[in-house]
């Protein structure tokens, strides 16, 4: 689950190569490849997540709101995460967005898209990818992700793929 956590901390991606849409957003993730321990933990992870008792999931959902995401499981043992960007955040977007800890991230446009990096600690992450824009209303995004869980590095690929959903974001805050 934290390697899909990065990713949900990479939500909106832009910069420079691409403007994108205000509203509401959508983002699925998904763990390509990573060492089999790892891919039983994480399958581990969403199994504790489908059946969590109601008062922990509510717990979570309030954490995760607090940075303005709504996170759902998502079909194929991924995450699917809704998030709103407002218009100023959609002109100049920051990555990582929604991460908890202290990050340094550095975007280099890209003739459609940007290579992106990220270093975090608490919890300790690192990554490097790229995003590919589908105009103002899609990406894709693939991220080869580090991060340390008991005491141990885990690499894995992370894919996610983006896409607006509406202007009128509902009940979802912005992101922060």
């Amino acid at each position: 689950m934290p390697a899909l956590l990065v990713a949900a901390a990479l939500l909106p991606a832009a910069a420079h190569a691409a403007s994108l849409k205000p509203g509401l957003w959508e983002m699925t993730s998904k763990v390509a490849a990573a060492n089999p321990e790892t891919m039983q933990a994480l399958a581990m992870a969403q199994q504790q997540m489908a059946n969590m008792p109601p008062e922990q999931r509510r717990a979570l959902d309030q954490m995760l709101a607090q940075h303005g995401v709504k996170m759902n499981l998502a079909e194929g043992g991924g995450v699917k995460v809704n998030f709103c960007m407002t218009k100023e955040q959609a002109e100049n977007p920051r990555l990582p967005s929604g991460q908890p800890g202290q990050c340094t991230t550095n975007q280099t446009p890209v003739p459609g898209g940007l290579n992106v990096s990220f270093k975090c600690s608490k919890p300790q992450s690192s990554g490097t990818g790229q995003v590919i824009f589908d105009g103002d209303q899609g990406y894709s995004m693939r991220m080869n992700v580090d991060s340390a869980a008991q005491g141990q590095t885990q690499h894995m690929t992370v894919e996610s793929t983006g896409r607006w959903l509406a202007a009128d974001c509902g009940d979802t805050p912005p992101i922060r």
